[in-house]
């Protein structure tokens, strides 16, 4: 089986069995990133934890990057090179940063009240790890391919700005 980057949903019907899961997550092949949410009893969301495999790589590589062509430039070169370095390798984290947002936005109908949702983002050459780890700890299962997912979310995003200008649109209709 070829390798495949899916959106795994592990549900729990209570928050406990999930904050275990979490942990034993991080550690599954192919992981790039994982996410705990949970719902309390009254309803109110909160993202418990999330895990990035990596994060920072692209912020301290561009950096070094950036200092090793200011070696040319001597000391100060070596400074500005390793700042403007630091700095795109940033905005790449950055905007990954804020793709997850949106995701997490857009996976929050599926938390349980009282529960929790593991949505992990994993390369899979089988379901096998995570279908276990699920089975270990009593969650549901759900598995949504990148492509997928990512068309979910950026019709989610297209909506909320469609809904934000006629907002503004009635708005500056009032005002005339």
């Amino acid at each position: 089986m070829s390798e495949q980057r899916n959106l795994v949903l592990l549900t729990f019907p209570d928050t406990t069995a999930s904050r275990y899961a979490f942990d034993e997550a991080q550690h599954l092949p192919g992981l790039h990133a994982v996410a705990a949410l949970e719902r309390g009893s009254d309803g109110v969301l909160e993202v418990r934890d999330t895990f990035t495999r990596g994060a920072g790589v692209a912020t301290v590589g561009s950096g070094v990057l950036g200092g090793l062509v200011g070696l040319l430039g001597g000391p100060v070169g070596v400074l500005l090179g390793f700042a403007a370095g630091a700095a795109l390798g940033n905005v790449a984290e950055e905007r990954y940063a804020s793709e997850a947002g949106a995701a997490l936005i857009v996976l929050s109908p599926r938390v349980p009240d009282g529960g929790a949702l593991l949505a992990l983002d994993v390369r899979e050459a089988s379901p096998d790890p995570a279908d276990g780890l699920a089975a270990k700890h009593g969650a549901a299962v759900e598995r949504i391919d990148e492509h997928t997912f990512t068309e979910q979310v950026r019709a989610a995003e297209k909506k909320a700005e469609d809904e934000n200008a006629e907002g503004r649109s009635a708005e500056e209709r009032e005002e005339a």
